[in-house]
């Protein structure tokens, strides 16, 4: 009886630990990122974006993004909203708005629907961290 009931607890706490796992903050969750998955995924930005070359394509490079304040690569015609949202790009604020860029950034000319996947925008946000350096 003992060796069952320790069982049960042992087990209650490991489901304890593991339902708090699964609350980790996004750039906790960006750090335990996949980049190699986060390529893939990221694949359908490139047709938008360029990750470290500076260039700009129909989007804004993405060289440096981590840490840059949204909407202020020259060379780029940001919207309205972008450039005066006060965003500056870290890995919380990237899983926020690849979520749902037109609800983080209402006015964004971004036309993409977003990630609803939160491994896959943490696997993207790894990506970036290491690609656009």
């Amino acid at each position: 009886m003992k060796l069952a009931r320790f069982s049960v607890v042992a087990l209650g706490a490991l489901g304890l630990a593991m339902g708090v796992a699964g609350t980790v903050a996004p750039a906790a969750a960006a750090e335990g990122g996949d980049p190699a998955h986060g390529r893939t995924v990221a694949a359908r930005c490139l047709a938008c974006h360029d990750l470290n070359t500076g260039a700009t394509r129909l989007g804004p490079s993405l060289k440096g993004v981590i840490g840059r304040k949204a909407g202020s690569l020259p060379g780029y015609a940001y919207s309205d909203a972008m450039k005066s949202s006060g965003v500056t790009w870290t890995p919380d604020t990237l899983n926020t708005y690849l979520k749902s860029p037109t609800t983080y950034v209402k006015g964004t000319k971004m036309a993409f629907a977003g990630l609803p996947d939160a491994k896959d925008r943490a696997d993207v946000i790894a990506y970036l961290q290491q690609a656009t350096k």
